[in-house]
């Protein structure tokens, strides 16, 4: 599985407030598909959530791990969601947190997971956790 890494509040909001569109400036051939969202270490200002967005505790931003997973279903150049700003949106659905945040480093752009840490992800999120066409 591939991991995307995220910074907060970004991620939060994936899975705490409704987050349907993550902005990207690119894609490419493993975009489609269920990905892990790891967290960054660095962050942005919480302020720049869109207005009428549920805040979240600084203290509960987790850093530095991978938080949950989300499916990919498509790219839009164009989207109606408070969360799209171009010039392409990564459209999110089924988003499955973890009880348990995996601590590791990230990379930049789509990234594969070691064994090590799919095989911890697994055992969270069992077989739902997974696409079914990969």
């Amino acid at each position: 599985m591939r991991a995307l890494t995220v910074r907060q509040p970004w991620a939060w909001a994936i899975f705490h407030a409704g987050k349907d569109v993550e902005y990207r400036s690119w894609r490419n051939r493993h975009t489609i598909g269920t990905i892990a969202i790891h967290v960054s270490g660095n962050a942005d200002p919480i302020d720049e959530l869109p207005r009428n967005v549920r805040r979240p505790e600084k203290e509960a931003l987790v850093h530095g791990a991978i938080i949950g997973v989300v499916d990919v279903v498509k790219v839009v150049e164009r989207s109606r969601s408070r969360w799209f700003s171009g010039p392409l949106g990564w459209v999110l659905k089924n988003p499955r947190r973890l009880r348990d945040p995996i601590p590791c480093t990230g990379r930049l752009g789509l990234w594969k997971m070691t064994s090590r840490i799919e095989r911890r992800l697994e055992a969270q999120l069992g077989r739902r956790g997974r696409n079914p066409q990969k």
